[in-house]
């Protein structure tokens, strides 16, 4: 006894107490470990420099043109107004064929009947569908560790009854021990329950293998080292409305196809502007001036312009048309996604009252197989059976405290499927 107490007391200096993660910690972990997460982030950055670039269409417009041309052709005197001159000593000679322009446009739109508005809000719909998207990528995330932790759940009870097991086996073998030296026993009963105890240390060592790996698993995911977890309260079954994230995907593409709607509709509106327009070359805007002197010249125009694109009305209709299809496809999907997720909450409905009506016998079986198997343990005693009689006693025993853990965390994961699938 003191060694065990020193034993356990070496251990606790050495390991020190971890707390168990419920199973929301390692959700939000898993959930914040996960790469996918920075996505939001990224979305967000680029949503708010598309829209910036797209608010700046209401900026001047400027644009710095250089040219220089060559032409066989140009422009030039008549020949008989050439010779008239040619008369009074004065050579015409037109416009020079290389020609050169060095000047800056400067373009200012004043009304561009909800273009870049729309432009502004099919961007942040664009973005709002990719968050939306990434959220329900992390939803997954989720599911996965809920499958993880209950799995790791499972093992711990199959653990810890093998151990139990285990302990009874080695109890009974003890006192097969003391009737053997005493000779009321055989070799072989006790042979016979060393061996199905050694079948439980085998098998315990097998269940501690799969936990570590599960462990390492679930640790991984979430980035935190998931020593121990704990079982999860028995949750309030969700009644109130459907919160799953895909639900919000749907709406942020129907608000998506509401904003390309709008765009289409800025298309057949015109759109009015200034203008202005400054260049240096040869020749300039007085023609006959540059036919006569062929110098470079300052020269400037600046006006109003109304432009009106009729041409979109030849695809307005059937653009309109597949924003339509579209949205009746985006419902039409999530019609599709509410009725299967209503077919898996009816089924995980279904089993969270089967396995309550299930865990309503667990405990009588148990205790009946509990005296049954202390019956036999007495009548191996007075050697009224042999030691398989025991054995199967108390594995009938092992195996309905087994299923009844089974059941318990059967039913706790059904609840929290149910809870999972309405995101609750």
């Amino acid at each position: 006894m003191r060694k065990k107490l020193l034993l356990l007391s070496v251990l606790a200096v050495l390991f020190p107490a971890v707390r168990a993660q419920s199973l929301e910690e390692c959700r939000q972990a898993a959930e914040q470990n996960y790469p996918i997460i920075r996505q939001y982030d990224l979305i967000a950055r680029t949503t708010e420099l598309t829209v910036r670039n797209i608010q700046k269409a209401w900026f001047p417009q400027i644009s710095v043109t250089a040219q220089g041309s060559y032409q066989n052709k140009v422009t030039a005197w008549p020949e008989n107004l050439q010779g008239l001159f040619a008369q009074m000593g004065i050579q015409l000679q037109g416009l020079s064929r290389d020609q050169y322009k060095v000047g800056i446009d400067v373009r200012q739109t004043l009304f561009d009947g909800g273009a870049i508005g729309s432009r502004r809000e099919i961007a942040r719909g664009e973005g709002a569908v990719q968050a939306a998207q990434t959220e329900v990528d992390l939803y997954k995330i989720g599911q996965r560790v809920h499958e993880m932790y209950f799995a790791l759940l499972l093992l711990d009870e199959q653990l810890r009854l093998n151990a139990d097991a285990n302990a009874l086996l080695r109890s009974n073998e003890q006192q097969l021990a003391a009737m053997l030296k005493s000779g009321t026993a055989s070799a072989g009963d006790f042979e016979n329950v060393k061996a199905e105890r050694l079948s439980a240390e085998q098998q315990q060592t097998e269940l501690l293998s799969q936990r570590q790996t599960l462990q390492r698993l679930l640790s991984l995911f979430c980035g935190i080292p998931v020593d121990s977890i704990r079982r999860p309260a028995v949750p309030n079954l969700p009644s109130g409305e459907n919160k799953r994230p895909e639900l919000r995907l749907f709406d942020r593409r129907l608000q998506l196809t509401d904003a390309q709607e709008k765009a289409l509709d800025a298309q057949l509106l015109p759109q009015l502007g200034l203008f202005a327009q400054g260049y240096y070359g040869n020749p300039g805007l007085n023609l006959f001036e540059d036919m006569m002197k062929r110098r470079w010249s300052w020269n400037g125009i600046a006006g109003l312009k109304l432009t009106w694109n009729l041409s979109a009305l030849y695809t307005h209709r059937n653009e309109k048309s597949k924003l339509r299809v579209q949205r009746e496809l985006i419902e039409n999907a999530r019609q599709q996604f509410l009725f299967n997720n209503q077919l898996d909450e009816t089924q995980q409905s279904e089993n969270v009252r089967r396995f309550r009506a299930i865990a309503q016998r667990d405990g009588e079986i148990i205790a009946l197989r509990t005296a049954v198997r202390k019956a036999a343990e007495s009548k191996l005693a007075h050697g009224i059976i042999d030691v398989n009689g025991l054995l199967r006693e108390i594995n009938k025993e092992n195996a309905a405290k087994t299923q009844q853990a089974i059941h318990e965390i059967d039913m706790l994961k059904a609840m929290y499927d149910l809870k999972f699938s309405h995101n609750e």
